[in-house]
Order: C-alpha cells, then structure tokens, then sequence
C-alpha cells in the first residue's frame, strides 16, 4: 500500500502543479483577448474619420468632373484605385484627356507630378536615375574632387504618368516593376525608398498598334485596375468646346494634401468585409480559371489563365472605398459585382481560340458574375 500511494503521489503533484499555471495563466489570457479586442477595436475606422473620407472623396470628384468632362465613370473608378493606394491603367484613343485628368488629380491633391513620355529608345535609366561624376569643394586641400553622386530619375513623384507605357521595350518597362511593387528603387549597391503616397498611372492607345511592345503579364498584374476611357457623348463634346477653346483656363483647386491623402488610404483599408462576401470575392476569382469545377464554359472554351491573387486583393480594396463613396460602412455584394470588371479585365488572359473568335474580357466578366453563387 506504501509503494502504491509513492506512485501516485508525482501524479497528483504534477496535476496540483498544472491547475496552478492554468490560474495563473487566466489573467495573461484574459488580457491577451482584450488586447486583441482592442486593436480589432483600433482597426475600426471611426466616424469622424469616415465623414471625413466621404466629404474630401466628394470634393475631390466633384472637382475632378468640373474640369475632365465627360469621364464620370473613369474617375469614379481612378478614385477607387487612389484612395486603395493602387496603380491604374488607363487605356483609350487620344485627345479624350488622360493626361488632363491625371495633371488635375495632381493638383487637387499638392502632389509632386512627373511625366514620362515612353518612347522604343528610353532607357531604364531614364526612368529610375543614374549615378554620374560631379565635383564637390575639398576644405583640407582648399580644392575640388569628384565624386559619383546619384541624379534621381522622374520617378521619385508622387504621381507618375507613364505615357504610351506601351511604346517602350520590356527593358525598360521593367524599370516600374520594383517602384509598383515594393515602392523603392534599386540603383547600383543602393536600394533607395519612393516618396509615399506613390501612384503610377499609365496609358496606352489600343488603336496604333505600330512600333508597340505589349505589357506582359507580370507588368499587368500590378496595376490595381485596368480603366477603360471611352468617347464622350455630344452634350459632353459641347461643354468641351465652352471650356477649352476660350480665354479662360480652368485650374483645380487644392483637395488635400499627401499626409491627408495616406490617412485616408489608411481608414478605407480599415472598412469591415463579412465573410460571406469574402467567399463571394473568392468565388469570383477561382470562377475566371478554366480548371475549376464552377467556371463557365464559356471561360473553359476561351480562357488560358485566370486571375492571379493579386486580383481578389483589387477586388477586397476597391469595394471598400466604393462603399464608403456611396456612404456605407460595410462592404456588399454589388460592390464586388460593380468593380469585377475594372479589377479582372487585364488579368484574364485568352487562348488561341478567344484571340480568333474575338472575345473580350467585358463579356467573361459579365458571364461570371451572372452565374456566381451569391451564396
């Protein structure tokens, strides 16, 4: 009976002994999860700062569409892209003010603004910098040496306008590849950080085809949203003519600022998405992919690759701020719906068979979303 109870007794210690930690971990716990609570509760956009968000969104479309007439979507659509802290693509004829309107959205918003001009001979270069050879006062020798110093390129803006992106070859095309992605620029045995916010807008004509390089994939993919800038309408055309052909030149006026601009970037990151409209996005994106059971056939017939995950993050981040320009709090299924097409038009790549019989992505997108489960 003696030898028993020896036996027994580390057990019974060893049980007193994990009920001690266990109450002596139940305060740690406790304040775990309302540490945890707390930051949820931080990460909650407040009131003041979503009617804040709302009026500068207002004004600044407002200002917008009194000087680019005509382009209530593609400014809508550029002010999704901003204010989720993305790149955007504008793609259409000329003369129908892509340039108007990304020199405007500079002024309304005091940012530094740089134009580059894509041409087959521009060298990467000439977009990111390059490190040359001046002459600095030596104090000891009461002279001069020379030193390589960095010459910063155009794309140390805050907003740079990559025109006809298209035009240049992919050598230099990828020299926006690391400033898009990871907002800094590496030149020689230094990697140097962009300004924030930092936005690239690029442009290219689907007409001239001529002497043009096509964006590949990879290039596509980090641009946030793929706008698409159509032809204004006669009344459109005729308040063009009132406020362009006469003597008085229309200039926006300051919006915000930068700091404002990236707090506000900040509170739309911060609106609620359920999780039901998370499955939705989901559902949405695996639908563009021909290898999935749930895609349509008509992407099985003609699509090669779908979106990348790149495209569910545009999805999540614009229907935020689409909501909060409509004056929600949460994010809802028409969100997802109204920005799929923007969000996924350059991120659907077709095969041999959609190229010959001239599909386009506007008419997958709208096949998804109609047969997506909303459930």
């Amino acid at each position: 009976m003696a030898h028993k109870s020896e036996s027994t007794s580390p057990q019974t210690g060893v049980e007193t002994a994990n009920e001690v930690q266990l109450e002596e971990l139940k305060p740690q716990m406790a304040s775990d999860v309302s540490i945890s609570e707390s930051k949820a509760e931080a990460e909650q956009p407040s009131e003041a700062d979503i009617e804040t968000f709302m009026h500068i969104a207002q004004q600044l479309e407002s200002e917008l569409c009194s000087i680019v007439v005509g382009q209530e979507r593609v400014i809508r659509e550029l002010l999704l892209a901003l204010f989720a802290g993305g790149h955007v693509l504008l793609e259409g004829v000329p003369g129908l003010g892509k340039t108007l309107l990304v020199r405007t959205l500079s002024d309304a918003l005091e940012l530094k603004f740089a134009r580059i001009q894509f041409t087959p001979d521009l060298m990467p270069a000439d977009i990111v910098g390059t490190t040359i050879v001046t002459e600095q006062s030596d104090h000891l020798t009461a002279g001069s040496r020379r030193v390589f110093s960095f010459q910063p390129g155009p794309i140390f803006a805050n907003i740079v306008l990559a025109d006809e992106i298209n035009r240049a070859t992919p050598k230099t095309q990828s020299a926006l590849l690391e400033g898009m992605q990871e907002y800094t620029v590496s030149v020689g045995d230094a990697t140097r950080p962009l300004p924030r916010p930092f936005f690239v807008l690029g442009t290219q004509n689907p007409l001239e085809m001529e002497g043009t390089y096509p964006l590949p994939e990879a290039q596509l993919d980090r641009f946030l949203l793929k706008v698409l800038v159509s032809f204004p309408k006669a009344k459109d055309l005729m308040q063009i003519i009132d406020t362009t052909v006469g003597t008085h030149t229309l200039q926006a006026k300051q919006i915000a600022s930068g700091e404002q601009l990236m707090h506000l970037i900040k509170t739309a990151r911060a609106v609620p998405v359920a999780t039901y409209v998370k499955e939705y996005a989901v559902r949405l994106l695996l639908a563009t992919h021909p290898d999935q059971e749930d895609a349509p056939d008509s992407v099985r017939k003609y699509v090669r690759y779908g979106a990348s995950p790149r495209g569910l993050q545009a999805l999540i981040m614009t229907s935020k701020v689409r909501a909060l320009l409509e004056g929600r709090y949460n994010v809802s299924l028409e969100d997802l719906q109204n920005v799929a097409f923007p969000s996924l038009r350059h991120r659907i790549i077709l095969n041999f068979d959609g190229l010959a019989d001239g599909v386009i992505a506007e008419d997958l997108i709208e096949t998804i979303v109609e047969e997506t489960s909303t459930s």
